[in-house]
C-alpha cells in the first residue's frame, strides 16, 4: 500500500536556525517535509512558518505577512517572534497571521503546527507590559502630583495591608492600622478628584487594590488555541480560559466590595463553575434552528432557570443542615427564599455576546468588524462573558447572604469563617446595601451621562474593571427624578466651568495688577523716602 504524501511546510528563517528547526520538526513528526527555500517546493505548502530575529517595524512585518498570505494562499502563516518585542499585545494580535508564537519551545511549536494544519488558530504571547514610547510626553504639575501621590499611597497601602493579612492580635494596633488604611484611601480619592479624570479612578483601582498581600502580577501571557474557526470552537476556547481562571482562585481588584467575597472560597468556585456550565447548556439550547433568531427574548426567559440550576449545583442537591431542630434541604430553602429573577442594569445588550457565539456574527473591535475566531474578537467576547459571569454571581451572592442572615446554621456551609458572627455578616450586608444605593443614586447617573459602562473581566486570577465607552442615552432618559438631578448637576458644572475659570483668571490678573502696579509702587515710594531720610540724617551727623 502506497504511503500518503508528506505535509510540506515552508520554513523562512536564517540558515543555521532554519536547518536546526527543520531537523527537529522532521524528527518530531516524520510525516512533515520541512523546506527552507520556496524554489524547493513542488507546489503550494500546507503551512508557512516565518521566524523573525528582531522586530524593528511592525508595519513592515504586517506588509510582508500580507504578501506571504497572498502568495501562498490558502496556506496559513505562523510567525515566530523573539522574546523582547517593543509592542503591546493588541499590536501583535493585529498581525495578519493564523499563529503567533513568542519565545516558544519545540513542543509548543509542534502543537501550533498541528492546530494550524487542521484549520485552527494558535497564539502564545508574553507581552503584557506596555511597549516603550519613543517620545515621552512632558508631565504637567497636575499629572506629576497625581502620579507621584498615587505611587506613594499605593506603596503605603501595600505595606499596611500586608501587615493586616492576617490581622494582628492586639486590638489597638489593628484599629490604628485600619484607620491609616482609611486615611490613605481618602487621600487617594481626594487626589483623583483634584487632579485626575473620572475614568482614572477605576484604572488605578486595579493597581492599588492588588496590594492585599498578593504579589504584583508578572507580564501577562496570552494563550489561545482554536482547533476550528467557528462559533463552537470560539466558545470552547473562552470557556476553557475562564474555567482555568476560576479554578486558580480569583481576587478582587475592582476597587469596590463584591458580595461573592463573603462566600466560602469553595462555594464561590463552585458557583462560578456552575454558571459557566449553565451558560454552556443555554448556548447549546439556543444554537441552531429558529431560536437563534429570537435569542434575546429566549435569553431573558432562561435567566431565572439558569440561576436556579447554578444554585442547585453549588449547594448540592442532597445536602441537609439543621434548622430549628430539624434537618432541611439547603437547595429547597434557598430556592424558596432567594429572588433569582432580579436584573442588573449595568449588563450590556446580550446580543453583542450571543450573536457571535451562536450565528458567527462579526465582532466590532476598535472600529473594525472581525470574525469571532480572530484573537482580538475572542478576547472581547471573553470580557463580555466574564462580565456576565461576575455580575450574575453577584446577584446570586446577595441573595445567599440574605438567606444566611435568616438561617444561622447555613453560614458555616456557605460563608467564609469571618462571617459566621452575626455582627460581621450584618456589617457586610449593610456595606453592600450602602454601596448599591450610592451606585444607583450617584455613580450610575454619572456613568450614563458620560456614556460609560464598567465591565468586570477575569485576568490572571483577578476580577478587574474595564471602562467601555458607548451611547447610553436611552437608559439616561429612563432615570428617576433624583438620578436626573445628578446628571443635571454635571451638566450645570460643565456649563458654568468656562465662566468660573474666566472669572478666576480675571481675578488673578487683577490681583497681579494690584500687587505690582499699586502696592509695589507704594512700597517703592515708602522705601525711597526712608532711604532719603536716612541719608539726610547721616549728612547732618
Amino acid at each position: 500500500m502506497a504511503s500518503s504524501s508528506p505535509v510540506r511546510i515552508l520554513l523562512l528563517a536564517p540558515d543555521l536556525l532554519g536547518e536546526s528547526l527543520a531537523l527537529q520538526l522532521t524528527t518530531a513528526n516524520p510525516g512533515w517535509d520541512v523546506l527552507l527555500k520556496p524554489d524547493q517546493l513542488p507546489g503550494h505548502p500546507a503551512l508557512v512558518v516565518w521566524s523573525i530575529d528582531a522586530v524593528t517595524s511592525l508595519g513592515a512585518i504586517q506588509q510582508e505577512a500580507i504578501r506571504l498570505g497572498e502568495r501562498w494562499q490558502p496556506a496559513p502563516l505562523l510567525l515566530l517572534l523573539p522574546p523582547d518585542v517593543a509592542a503591546t499585545r493588541e499590536q501583535l494580535l493585529s498581525l495578519s497571521a493564523s499563529g503567533l508564537l513568542q519565545n516558544c519551545d519545540l513542543a509548543t511549536l509542534t502543537e501550533s503546527i498541528e492546530a494550524l494544519l487542521t484549520g485552527g488558530r494558535f497564539v502564545r504571547l508574553e507581552t503584557g507590559s506596555p511597549s516603550p514610547q519613543l517620545e515621552t510626553p512632558t508631565m504637567g504639575f497636575g499629572q506629576w502630583a497625581l502620579m507621584s501621590g498615587l505611587q506613594q499611597i499605593s506603596h503605603d497601602l501595600q505595606v499596611i495591608e500586608a501587615m493586616l493579612n492576617p490581622p494582628p492580635t492586639q486590638l489597638l494596633l489593628r484599629l490604628l492600622m485600619e484607620g491609616r488604611c482609611r486615611e490613605l484611601r481618602s487621600a487617594r480619592d481626594l487626589l483623583l478628584m483634584l487632579w485626575g479624570p473620572l475614568q482614572l479612578g477605576l484604572e488605578d483601582a486595579v493597581h492599588l487594590k492588588t496590594s492585599t498581600g498578593y504579589p504584583r502580577p508578572q507580564p501577562e501571557s496570552t494563550a489561545i488555541t482554536l482547533r476550528e474557526r467557528n462559533s463552537t470552537a470560539v466558545w470552547a476556547a473562552i470557556r476553557d480560559r475562564l474555567d482555568d481562571s476560576v479554578q486558580a482562585g480569583l481576587t478582587n481588584a475592582t476597587g469596590r466590595l463584591l458580595a461573592i467575597e463573603g462566600l466560602h472560597p469553595e462555594r464561590r468556585r463552585e458557583l462560578l463553575l456552575a454558571l459557566l456550565q449553565q451558560l454552556d447548556s443555554v448556548l447549546n439550547q439556543l444554537r441552531g434552528g429558529d431560536q437563534a433568531l429570537c435569542m434575546e427574548s429566549m435569553w431573558e426567559q432562561l435567566q431565572p432557570e439558569l440561576r436556579q440550576q447554578a444554585v442547585t449545583a453549588m449547594a448540592g442537591s442532597y445536602v441537609q443542615i439543621p434548622r430549628n431542630g430539624e434537618l432541611e434541604s439547603v437547595v429547597t430553602v434557598l430556592l424558596k427564599q432567594a429572588d433569582l429573577s432580579g436584573d442588573d442594569g449595568d449588563l450590556p445588550d446580550p446580543t453583542a455576546m450571543l450573536a457571535p457565539l451562536l450565528i458567527d456574527q462579526p465582532v466590532l473591535v476598535n472600529g473594525q468588524l472581525l470574525p469571532a475566531d480572530d484573537p482580538r474578537a475572542l478576547l472581547q467576547l471573553e470580557t463580555l462573558v466574564s462580565n456576565w459571569l461576575v455580575r450574575t454571581a453577584e446577584l446570586i451572592g446577595s441573595e445567599l447572604l440574605e438567606s444566611c442572615g435568616q438561617w444561622p446554621e447555613l453560614r458555616r456551609y456557605l460563608l467564609r469563617d469571618s462571617l459566621i458572627a452575626t455582627r460581621e455578616l450584618d456589617r457586610l450586608r449593610n456595606r453592600l446595601n450602602s454601596q448599591m444605593r450610592w451606585s444607583d443614586w450617584v455613580d450610575r447617573p454619572i456613568q450614563l451621562y458620560e456614556s460609560q459602562r464598567t465591565l468586570f473581566q477575569l485576568r490572571q486570577g483577578r476580577i478587574e474593571p474595564l471602562q467601555l465607552i458607548e451611547p447610553r442615552d436611552h437608559e439616561l432618559n429612563q432615570l428617576g427624578w433624583w438620578q436626573r438631578q445628578v446628571a443635571l448637576l454635571l451638566e450645570t458644572r460643565d456649563a458654568l466651568a468656562p465662566q468660573v475659570q474666566g472669572l478666576v483668571r480675571r481675578l488673578g490678573d487683577l490681583a497681579v495688577v494690584l500687587l505690582t502696579q499699586v502696592l509695589g509702587r507704594a512700597i517703592g515710594l515708602v522705601g525711597r523716602g526712608i532711604a532719603q531720610g536716612m541719608g539726610r540724617s547721616l549728612g547732618r551727623g
